[in-house]
C-alpha cells in the first residue's frame, strides 16, 4: 500500500484516482502508523511553500517523513510541492526553511520575456537528459504544469537531475533522482497516457526494490 500524504495542499483525490486506475492500493492519509507501514510515501500540493510546511510541521509529519525517507530509505515521490519541499529554503513570500533533503532553494521563474505569463500554467515539452527508471519506455514527453517558483539546485547535486522543461528561456528542472528520492515538479497524475505511464514505472520501482 502507498500513502499519499494529507496535509490540506491541493488535491489529492486525482492522484489517488490515477494509481488506483493503475490497480495499485493506495490511501489519502495523515496518520503517522499508516506512513510508517506504507511501501511508499507519494506527497504532492499546489499553493505556498510556507503554508506547507506549516501544515506538515501543525500536523506533526516532519519526523515520520524524516525517519522512514532519509533514515529507512523508503520509496519517496514527490509531486509538484513535494518536489520543491526537499530544498533548504524558498524565496516565497519571504525566506522559509524547506526540509533541506537536496542541497538547494526555491526562486521565483524570472523570465526576461514580456510575454511569458507567471504562473506556468499547462503542457510543455519536456526533456529527457538521463535514464532514469521514471522515463522507462517515454520518448519525448509532454507534461502538465502548474507552478510560480522552481528548484534551483546546488552545483554538486545537479547531477541528481532526469529532466528539464525551458519557459521563458529559463530552465526548469523538471524531475531529479536521488537514490530512494524521485520528485516532479509536474503533475504526472494530470499528463494522461504519459503521466500514468511514468506513475506505473514508480509502482514497478518499488516492486522490484522494497523487500517484503
Amino acid at each position: 500500500m502507498f500513502a499519499i500524504i494529507d496535509y490540506g495542499m491541493g488535491n489529492v483525490r486525482s492522484i489517488y484516482n490515477a494509481f488506483t486506475l493503475l490497480g495499485k492500493e493506495v490511501t489519502i492519509t495523515d496518520d503517522p502508523k499508516i506512513i510508517a507501514e506504507s511501501e511508499a510515501i507519494i506527497l504532492p500540493g499546489v499553493g505556498a511553500f510556507s503554508d506547507a510546511m506549516n501544515n506538515l510541521t501543525k500536523k506533526g509529519l516532519i519526523e515520520v517523513l524524516q525517519n522512514e525517507i532519509i533514515v529507512k530509505k523508503k520509496p519517496y515521490l514527490g509531486i509538484c510541492l513535494g518536489l520543491e519541499l526537499l530544498a533548504e529554503q524558498s524565496h516565497e513570500g519571504g525566506m522559509f526553511p524547506g526540509l533541506g533533503w537536496l542541497k538547494g532553494e526555491v526562486v521565483k521563474i524570472q523570465s526576461q520575456q514580456s510575454a511569458i505569463k507567471i504562473p506556468h500554467i499547462g503542457w510543455d515539452d519536456t526533456k529527457i537528459i538521463k535514464n532514469n527508471t521514471l522515463f522507462n519506455e517515454i520518448v519525448e514527453p509532454s507534461y502538465y504544469y502548474l507552478h510560480s517558483y522552481h528548484l534551483k539546485l546546488d552545483p554538486d547535486e545537479e547531477n541528481i537531475v532526469t529532466s528539464i522543461c525551458e519557459y521563458g528561456g529559463v530552465e526548469i528542472v523538471s524531475s531529479i533522482h536521488k537514490e530512494n528520492i524521485f520528485a516532479t515538479q509536474f503533475h504526472p497524475e494530470k499528463s494522461q497516457e504519459t503521466g500514468l505511464k511514468l506513475l506505473q514505472n514508480f509502482i514497478e520501482w518499488v516492486t522490484q526494490n522494497v523487500k517484503k
